[in-house]
């Protein structure tokens, strides 16, 4: 019997299928390790194969996409609520066939091949500098012990590393020398990595384009490039931005509506370049204002607001702001034209 809906539960060397018909009922299950999965599939009359977004998802898609299957990624923790009783893999994939069946779930974009190796590059340079941070408190700790007090920047932490070291016991400063010489190769790897990073999207006019919003550098338009691959899956920049994380969390009743703080249910990634940008940007906005030089609409924006409300929140407003002029930009292809920017 010709099945139009898969569903498949991912693992890593079981996997197990529900193919069902088009009125939703499952006329037969699968349990296959992966040689004969991977069989199964490519023998298969083309369907709808219906899979949780997790870390094998879009390899998987694009294999299956390839043998002429369409591939739905649904979000797992959207998935989670449909599976009723215990969790097995045979819940699972009737969780799927449920919650394929409820129109309101937005499926996840299929990634390409360069969008994964890009969030590769993404993700290594952020596993480094979470590593130097860690080595780096390990050292402050170290000299505080032996009464010497670092600065906060890491730059002029190190340059004080190396003007005290004559002050550490020997013993100590042959320890530490590892330590150091690794905090080096550390800073050397990533601006190598960001380097490659530019290199490998320097004919990429969305990429361009991205850089001309303020706020918006190499990596948070390379970022967004990984991550969303293509802007047209969203309506409009406010859906991006609530993508994200960055709108208002809301819980209304009746006639009473109450916005709070923004719900940060999106990408962590994404919203702490584009946060950090926008604390860039908004400081570039009172340096020009402190020397009397003329503002944008959207400078002018940032700076009254500030004044109003403060500069944390100022900052993720103008944030929210950020994200719905990259969709802007991103959609139609242009660079960013302070004169035509929405406040």
């Amino acid at each position: 019997m010709n099945a139009t809906i898969i569903t498949i539960d991912l693992a890593k060397s079981i996997f197990e299928l529900a193919l069902a018909n088009a009125q939703y009922r499952i006329v037969q299950r699968h349990r296959f390790d992966r040689d004969t999965f991977s069989t199964f599939m490519q023998q298969q009359s083309p369907a709808t194969v219906v899979m949780e977004a997790c870390s094998t998802a879009h390899h998987w898609g694009r294999t299956f996409q390839a043998a002429g299957h369409e591939v739905i990624l649904l979000p797992a923790q959207y998935v989670r609520p449909y599976r009723r009783r215990n969790k097995t893999d045979r819940a699972d994939c009737e969780a799927l066939l449920e919650a394929y069946r409820c129109d309101g779930l937005k499926p996840v974009a299929l990634k390409s091949v360069e969008q994964q190796t890009l969030q590769h590059m993404h993700r290594l340079r952020e596993h480094w500098k979470q590593t130097r941070l860690a080595r780096m408190n390990f050292l402050r700790g170290l000299f505080m012990e032996q009464g010497v007090p670092l600065p906060l920047g890491d730059t002029e932490a190190l340059q004080q590393m190396q003007l005290q070291c004559n002050q550490l016991a020997t013993l100590t400063l042959q320890l530490l020398q590892p330590v150091l010489d690794e905090l080096q190769l550390l800073e050397q790897s990533m601006q190598a990595l960001e380097q490659q990073i530019a290199h490998c999207t320097r004919h990429n006019e969305t990429v361009a384009n991205l850089q001309t919003i303020p706020g918006v550098g190499l990596l948070t338009s390379t970022a967004f490039v990984a991550a969303i691959g293509k802007a047209e899956q969203f309506q409009s920049g406010r859906q991006l931005a609530s993508w994200l994380g960055i709108t208002p969390r809301e819980s209304s009743s009746g006639n009473r509506r109450h916005l709070g703080s923004i719900t940060k249910k999106g990408n962590v990634y994404l919203r702490t370049l584009l946060i950090h940008g926008a604390r860039s940007a908004l400081q570039a906005s009172k340096r020009l204002l402190k020397s009397s030089k003329p503002l944008t609409r959207l400078q002018q924006w940032a700076v009254n607001l500030e004044q109003r409300v403060g500069h944390n929140k100022a900052t993720v407003a103008l944030a929210n702001k950020m994200a719905r002029i990259i969709w802007a930009c991103w959609t139609k292809g242009t660079p960013y034209q302070a004169g035509h920017c929405p406040v």
